[in-house]
């Protein structure tokens, strides 16, 4: 048991921070007891870590990163989606067959991801089942909690990235979902078709009888760009929707929690079929600007009451940052605001750091928050490095370790208790 102490920053609700300047937050067994001002009387005796006039927020929560991707991030960015996929992401994902390669790559990936002010994260790998295996090694290792999918694709694709044998795959994917849940700690799988159109009805169906029998969560993408869009509806001509598309093949929050990226092109029919679901949404404004998709309506979600968190959705996204996914969140809100609906206000400060913390959160649990009961994530600040001629309030500090913080304004770091930075 032990206590931190420094300036307190969480999430109350999408609208509301919660500030306890010189606070404490006590956590036990890995779990928040909450926050004070001063030590209650049965904690007097515990250990204190004392950061004086450092920042203390909960940890990071991304809801969607593709792992194999970080190697290129920075490069295509001027491409659109499909394009993309064809020239970047299926020549690279295919290097993962190789163990020397993975393990290189992946090394380099999860060290960043230790220096990053996130500590939970969902996570896509590839379809190489030994090489999923590397990357949740090297995660558990780290103490990162996380969610990791091996990819499941079997059209649309490079032959050498297609699981010509479905029954196989199937068979493949639960002997990893059962040696995987027996092996790790901190690591869990994910059951992970890449999207509709590298998915056939038969391997889809399979993928959502295996939620169905082990009630894992789910991650995909959805409505993310107008081709993709208009290559599903060719392809499920049955479905009113993407959104039904997922859910006419089981996959859309029938048999258990279910995140999808993007949603940038959801329609009514579609948000409502998530709410009802439970869906969660993973808003990537970074890579639906670096892939020319458009701006997802965020806000719209937020007031609508739908789960969502934020991701970096490597390398769409070229920034591991969620501190930068919160920035860019707000900043592509406005030109939504301005240049689209006038009538859906940009985000604040307050919803932004919501989405990256406790809404994101809630996919894992109870995490997210510093409140009585919640997994003990934090991650401490220290902003001496970003210089200003006056004094700021403790939240004006916050929305600029948003804007300007880099990993080396990242002091400490504590995963469900255990300190690892």
């Amino acid at each position: 048991m032990f206590a931190l102490h420094g300036h307190i920053i969480y999430s109350e609700s999408k609208d509301k921070l919660c500030i306890k300047e010189n606070g404490y937050v006590i956590c036990e067994d890995g779990i928040s007891q909450g926050v004070y001002d001063t030590l209650p009387e049965q904690y007097k005796n515990i250990t204190v870590k004392d950061y004086g006039d450092r920042l203390i927020i909960p940890g990071l929560v991304d809801l969607h990163v593709h792992a194999p991707q970080y190697s290129f991030r920075g490069l295509g960015m001027d491409m659109e989606l499909l394009d993309w996929l064809n020239q970047y992401t299926f020549p690279e994902e295919a290097k993962y067959k190789e163990l020397t390669y993975a393990e290189k790559a992946y090394k380099q990936f999860v060290e960043e991801l230790r220096h990053s002010p996130t500590t939970r994260a969902c996570i896509f790998a590839t379809l190489h089942t030994e090489a999923t295996y590397l990357l949740m090694d090297l995660l558990e290792e780290m103490g990162m909690k996380a969610y990791v999918g091996k990819v499941n694709m079997d059209r649309n694709c490079p032959d050498y990235l297609r699981e010509d044998d479905v029954s196989e795959a199937i068979r493949e994917t639960k002997e990893w979902v059962g040696n995987s849940i027996k092996k790790y700690k901190n690591v869990l799988p994910i059951i992970t078709p890449r999207f509709i159109p590298s998915c056939s009805d038969l391997l889809m169906k399979g993928l959502s009888q295996l939620q169905k029998e082990t009630g894992l969560p789910a991650q995909s993408h959805l409505s993310e760009n107008p081709s993709e869009i208009k290559w599903v509806q060719e392809l499920c001509p049955d479905s009113t929707c993407y959104g039904d598309a997922y859910d006419r093949r089981g996959l859309f929050g029938l048999y258990g929690k279910t995140v999808m990226a993007h949603c940038v092109y959801s329609t009514e029919e579609e948000i409502e079929k998530m709410k009802e679901n439970g869906v969660y949404v993973a808003h990537c404004p970074q890579s639906n600007t670096n892939l020319s998709s458009g701006i997802a309506p965020a806000k719209k979600y937020l007031e609508r009451d739908l789960k969502i968190g934020l991701g970096t959705d490597l390398a769409g996204g070229h920034s591991i940052s969620m501190f930068r996914a919160m920035a860019d969140a707000i900043q592509v809100s406005k030109l939504r605001w301005r240049l689209l609906n006038t009538k859906e206000t940009p985000l604040t400060i307050e919803e932004a750091f919501f989405m990256g913390t406790k809404g994101g959160g809630e996919f894992f649990g109870k995490v997210g928050s510093f409140e009585k009961g919640y997994e003990f994530d934090a991650v401490v600040l220290d902003d001496t490095s970003l210089l200003h001629p006056q004094e700021l309030t403790v939240r004006s500090r916050l929305e600029r370790m948003i804007y300007l913080s880099d990993d080396r304004n990242i002091y400490a770091k504590y995963i469900a208790g255990c300190c690892i930075v």
